[in-house]
């Protein structure tokens, strides 16, 4: 088993005591070839502490599989927000890790009960007002950089380096009040780009150079029709397109997208409709995703 270096933070962990129902489930592969249907890993947190995973299978329409369920891995209060989580092969299943946010703290969450690991290490307080995070990691043989993001209540972004024992201060900008959702579509060696929708409906790219200091770059890609999406979740599909998914919390349905290579204004999309199979009836939702150095995320 190859431990991850994000891993490393860890200031503490506590094992629990929790029931499993199900494993957590491989992440999709989403670089087979272009006639296979792209795949989206998603992830869940229900109010009830479970974590599930399921497939989400751009075809037409857009299907979800069955998700496996794991009870029991929040206990300690309900999720308020939640990056990534990376699934790696073990022996013994699959080990799950990510981020989550707790009442006002940060905590990294590590499990595979099969292979006896369960870990919760908290990183810090002061996340109360806190609505997305994610981790980031480029890792391209010896070009690298780990990178975490925090949108605020108040608009303002922050980043922070997250490449050793704590966390890091990397900058922060303001001007992001409008957010609803934001979701990584791009780690390249120089910048990470997120894609986000507004409360007005429009779709922007920010681009976010790795440099100092930190100078996010704007770019309208729809002006409207996106405010109706609580949460976006995108993974990567084929060498430079993106899949996203659209959660309406409201009507609890999910809706696919095919979205080419980011390009402003003339970014393509391709609507897949709404996704069968199943429902969309929890609080938080986020991408499953393999280990740093196979995730190619080249979407702009």
């Amino acid at each position: 088993m190859k431990r991850r270096s994000f891993v490393g933070l860890a200031m503490g962990a506590v094992a629990l005591a929790t029931t499993v129902t199900a494993g957590a489930q491989a992440a999709p592969n989403t670089t087979s070839a272009a006639t296979a249907a792209c795949q989206l890993g998603l992830g869940s947190i229900t109010n009830a502490g479970a974590q599930t995973s399921a497939t989400v299978t751009a075809g037409k329409p857009p299907t979800i599989g069955k998700p496996t369920v794991v009870t029991g891995v929040y206990p300690f209060g309900p999720v308020r927000a939640a990056s990534t989580f990376q699934s790696e092969p073990n022996v013994a299943g699959f080990d799950l890790s990510g981020y989550v946010v707790l009442a006002d703290a940060l905590y990294l969450r590590y499990y595979n009960r099969n292979a006896g690991i369960d870990q919760t290490t908290r990183i810090g307080g002061g996340w109360t007002n806190f609505t997305n995070i994610e981790y980031v990691r480029y890792e391209q043989g010896k070009t690298t950089h780990t990178m975490f993001y925090g949108l605020r209540n108040d608009g303002t972004l922050f980043r922070w380096n997250a490449g050793g024992k704590s966390f890091v201060a990397a900058g922060s900008a303001p001007g992001f009040a409008a957010v609803k959702s934001m979701t990584l579509i791009s780690k390249t060696a120089t910048y990470d780009t997120f894609l986000a929708n507004t409360r007005g409906g429009a779709l922007y790219t920010i681009r976010i150079p790795i440099s100092s200091p930190m100078k996010p770059i704007v770019k309208a890609v729809r002006t409207g029709t996106w405010q109706g999406f609580e949460t976006l979740v995108a993974g990567p599909c084929g060498q430079y397109g993106t899949v996203v998914l659209g959660i309406d919390k409201d009507s609890k349905s999910g809706y696919l997208y095919a979205v080419g290579h980011a390009n402003g204004t003339a970014t393509v999309i391709n609507s897949l409709g709404k996704v069968s199979g199943g429902t969309f009836a929890d609080p938080i939702y986020h991408r499953v995703g393999p280990v740093d150095y196979l995730d190619r995320i080249n979407g702009d």
